[in-house]
């Protein structure tokens, strides 16, 4: 089966499961895969009750709901994965941009290297991630990327915790860390935006951010608008 089916497949299965989960399907999906990465963007995504929810600035209510619901939906798209792709996915992000009404979900297989895929500009682009970890924590243990398609670009961390925030996650308060951790790094992301998407050659449509904090890793998820045809 072409590679183009599924993800087209794939789309199509999240979008159901979506759907039959919350009441409300997303507008579209876009899958993207490029072993050891499977990703998901999902548009025009938000039930009424979320809606009213967000009318009412109760944003971190629609966020747990939906976390909730992700701890049963990631185990059945790795499945789906597993069985119909035929990747098996170890580790899985996923973050909310609940003001554009988007969404990623990102598994990364079990047998993946920490290596990159070659684009131009892959270094500029690390050290400039390297300057945004630093502000907000400290430099990561080791940076890479890959442009899986002109239009998605994921940018893994290892290594970024500081001492102060493992003894939150030990406490724990990791919903709390990670809340933080999403508004401070996408700011900052914001602030180095204009230097990034220059090494790009592309503007930002999308940005998403999600941690892993038993392994120390943390995923960036760029959805890429290219300047060229």
């Amino acid at each position: 089966m072409a590679l183009n089916t599924k993800e087209k497949e794939l789309g199509s299965y999240i979008g159901k499961l979506l759907r039959d989960h919350f009441g409300k399907g997303p507008g579209s999906v876009f899958a993207a895969i490029s072993h050891p990465y499977v990703t998901v963007y999902i548009k025009d995504f938000l039930t009424p009750m979320e809606n009213k929810l967000l009318d009412s600035e109760q944003d971190k209510y629609v966020q747990k709901i939906r976390d909730m619901l992700m701890e049963k939906l990631i185990e059945e798209i790795k499945a789906y994965i597993k069985l119909n792709i035929d990747i098996e996915i170890e580790e899985f992000y996923y973050d909310w941009n609940l003001s554009t009404h988007t969404g990623m979900f990102t598994g990364i297989a079990a047998d993946s290297l920490e290596d990159s895929s070659t684009y131009p500009n892959q270094q500029d682009v690390h050290n400039e991630i390297i300057k945004v970890s630093i502000k907000a924590e400290k430099a990561p243990g080791n940076v890479y990327s890959s442009l899986l398609n002109p239009r998605t670009l994921i940018v893994v961390r290892k290594r970024i915790l500081t001492s102060i925030e493992k003894e939150i996650i030990q406490l724990g308060y990791p919903e709390i860390l990670t809340l933080a951790k999403r508004n401070l790094e996408k700011g900052l992301i914001d602030e180095h935006k204009n230097q990034l998407q220059s090494f790009l050659d592309a503007d930002f449509e999308d940005i998403f951010a999600s941690w892993d904090f038993d392994r120390d890793k943390s995923v960036f998820l760029f959805i890429l608008k290219p300047n060229h045809s």
